[in-house]
C-alpha cells in the first residue's frame, strides 16, 4: 500500500480567544506537516452554537498571521474538502448519523433532561451504556412505531453510539505508546442532537479527519480519553484502513508545575496566556496578548516549541526553519511541561539581540511617537546606532525608552544620589577644564575622543572615576548607560559640550 500522504489539522472552536496551550498544538502540527512535506488544514469546529462568540474566529486567524504558522488549506484558505466549518457541514453529518443507525451501532433516545437528572439520583455514578440502556426511552427499549411516531411529532431526541461492554480497546499513541482501555468504562455517547441539527464533537470530528484524509491527529493531553471512542468509531464506519495515527501533548502546567496553567495564573504573575490581547465582547474585559505585550513572534514560536518538546541536544534559540527540522514527536515529553514564563522573557531578549538594528530601529519608532519624540527629526542611521548601544539592556522593545531617552532629549533634572555622590565643589571648575578639551578634539568619534580625555585626566592626576562620573551625569542626567563616548560621538560635539555647560549652571 503506497504511504499516505501527511495532512494534519488544527481545529479550534470559536468560543473566545485563543488559549496559548492551543497555540502551541498547531504549532506542533505545523513543524509535523512541514517536516513531512504535508499539509496543515484549518477547521471551525462550531457545532455548538451557545458558545459562539462574535469576533473568535477572525482573532484566531490573525493571531496565526502574526505567529507565522501558515495553512495549506481551511476556512479562509480554500481547498477541495470544504466546507471547513462545521456548522456548514450539517447534511453530510446527518448521513453519516443515518449509517450508524441502519447498522444498528448507534440508537435514537429521547430522555429528557429532567429523566436523566432523575436516573442519577436514583443510581450512585449512573452512567448511559450496556448495563443502564435498558431501563431507558430510546429505540432500543421501545417499539419502531412509537418511535417514528415520536419523530414525526417533532419530539426532541439525541442519537447515542451504542458500545459494546468488556472489549480492550487499543490506541497506539506515538509520544504514549500503546494505551489500552476497556469499553465498559466508556458510556454511550451522544453523536447527533435533533434540537440544532448537528452533530457532537465525537461524530464531526471523524467524519471530517476521515473525509479530509487526516493521516495524523496531534492534539492536547486533554482529548485522550476520547481517543478509544474515536477508534470505535472507525470501526463502526468500517473505515480502519484510514484511521489517523493519534499523537496527545502534554499538558501545560502553572508556572509551579500544580495543575493545569489558566488565565488566572497569567493575571496573578503577569504574564499573558493569549496570543494577542482580547476584548471579551460578553464582559467587555481585555485581556493581555503576546503581541501588545512586546513579545516578538519568532521568540513566541522558540519559547512554546520546547514546552514539551526538546530538539535532542542543548540548543535552545532556534528558528522557524530549524525547528522544522528538528521536530520529532519521539523528543514529546509524556508529563507535563510548566508554563516558565520568565524563560519567555530571556527569549525576547536573545531575539532582540539577534535583530538587526535596521529593523529594530523601525519597531522603536511608536514607542517613540509614544513618548512625544518625532522620530522623522532624526535619520534611520542615528535610530539603529541608539538601539545597538542600548539594546543589551532591554528585554523588550518598550523599554529601549528608558535606556536612551537622552539621545533625544537633553536632561532636564540629574539623579539626586548620584548628584550627591558625583557632584562636588571642584566638579564645576573640572567640567570647564574638560569643555575647553572637549572643544580642541578634531576627531570627534569614541575612541580618539577616549584617548584624549583620558589622557588628560591621567595627566591631572584626577580621580578617574569621579571624573568620568559627573561627565556622565551632565550629558545623560544620570550615572547609567552605554560606554560614554559611544554617547558623545552620537551627540556630536556641539550637543555634548551644550549639556556639560548647563549642568553647571544647574548643579553649581
Amino acid at each position: 500500500m503506497a504511504e499516505r500522504k501527511v495532512r494534519v489539522r488544527f481545529a479550534p472552536s470559536p468560543t473566545g480567544a485563543l488559549h496559548i496551550g492551543g497555540v502551541r498544538t498547531a504549532l506542533y502540527n505545523y513543524l509535523f506537516a512541514r517536516q513531512h512535506n504535508g499539509d496543515l488544514i484549518f477547521r471551525i469546529e462550531d457545532t455548538d452554537s451557545h458558545r459562539f462568540v462574535p469576533g473568535a474566529e477572525e482573532y484566531i486567524l490573525e493571531s496565526f498571521k502574526w505567529l507565522g504558522i501558515h495553512f495549506d488549506e481551511g476556512v479562509s484558505f480554500g481547498g477541495e474538502h470544504g466546507p471547513y466549518r462545521q456548522s456548514e457541514r450539517r447534511e453530510i453529518y446527518k448521513k453519516y448519523v443515518q449509517v450508524l443507525l441502519e447498522n444498528g451501532k448507534a440508537y435514537i433516545a429521547f430522555d429528557t433532561p429532567e429523566e436523566l437528572d432523575a436516573k442519577r439520583a436514583e443510581i450512585a455514578n449512573f452512567q448511559y451504556d450496556a448495563s443502564t440502556r435498558g431501563m431507558m426511552r430510546n429505540s432500543l427499549t421501545m417499539p419502531k412505531e412509537e418511535v417514528d411516531a415520536l419523530i414525526a411529532e417533532g419530539k426532541q431526541y439525541v442519537v447515542r453510539f451504542k458500545i459494546e461492554p468488556n472489549e480492550d480497546v487499543r490506541v497506539n499513541d506515538l509520544i504514549r505508546g500503546e494505551v489500552i482501555i476497556n469499553s465498559s468504562i466508556l458510556d454511550d455517547k451522544v453523536l447527533y442532537k435533533s434540537a440544532d441539527e448537528l452533530p457532537t464533537y465525537h461524530l464531526a470530528n471523524i467524519v471530517d479527519d476521515h473525509l479530509m484524509e487526516v493521516s495524523h491527529v496531534i492534539r492536547g493531553e486533554e482529548w485522550l480519553p476520547s481517543a478509544p471512542l474515536h477508534v470505535l468509531l472507525y470501526r463502526a464506519f468500517g473505515w480502519e484502513d484510514t484511521m489517523p495515527e493519534f499523537a496527545h501533548l502534554p499538558l501545560l502546567l502553572k508556572p509551579e508545575g500544580n495543575g493545569k496553567l489558566s488565565k488566572r495564573d497569567g493575571d496573578r504573575l503577569g504574564f499573558p496566556v493569549f496570543p494577542l490581547e482580547w476584548h471579551d465582547p460578553k464582559s467587555g474585559d481585555v485581556s493581555s496578548g503576546y503581541r501588545e505585550s512586546g513579545y516578538l513572534p519568532e521568540a513566541v514560536i522558540n519559547f512554546l516549541a520546547l514546552l514539551g518538546w526538546n530538539p535532542g541536544n542543548d540548543q535552545e534559540v532556534m528558528s522557524m526553519d530549524e525547528l522544522v527540522k528538528l521536530f520529532d514527536l519521539n523528543h514529546c515529553s509524556k508529563s507535563g511541561a510548566k508554563f516558565d514564563y520568565k524563560k519567555g522573557t530571556w527569549f525576547n531578549h536573545e531575539y532582540i539581540m539577534m535583530k538587526p538594528d535596521a529593523e529594530l530601529a523601525q519597531l522603536f519608532k511608536p514607542v517613540l511617537a509614544a513618548n512625544g519624540v518625532d522620530a522623522a527629526a532624526y535619520s534611520d542611521v542615528y535610530l539603529a546606532k541608539v538601539v545597538s548601544l542600548v539594546k543589551g539592556r532591554v528585554n523588550f522593545v518598550k523599554e529601549l525608552w528608558d535606556q536612551s531617552r537622552f539621545f533625544f532629549a537633553a536632561p532636564t533634572q540629574y539623579a539626586e544620589k548620584d548628584v550627591k555622590k558625583r557632584w562636588s565643589e571642584d566638579t564645576p571648575r573640572i567640567m570647564g577644564e574638560l569643555i575647553t578639551v572637549l572643544e580642541g578634539i578634531a576627531d570627534f568619534s569614541s575612541k580618539p575622543s577616549e584617548d584624549i580625555v583620558i589622557g588628560w585626566i591621567t595627566e591631572k592626576g584626577y580621580h578617574m572615576g569621579n571624573v568620568m562620573n559627573a561627565f556622565r551625569l551632565a550629558v545623560v542626567g544620570e550615572c547609567k548607560g552605554p560606554h560614554m563616548f559611544d554617547i558623545t560621538e552620537l551627540l556630536g560635539k556641539d550637543e555634548t559640550i551644550s549639556r556639560i555647560r548647563s549642568a553647571v549652571e544647574k548643579l553649581g
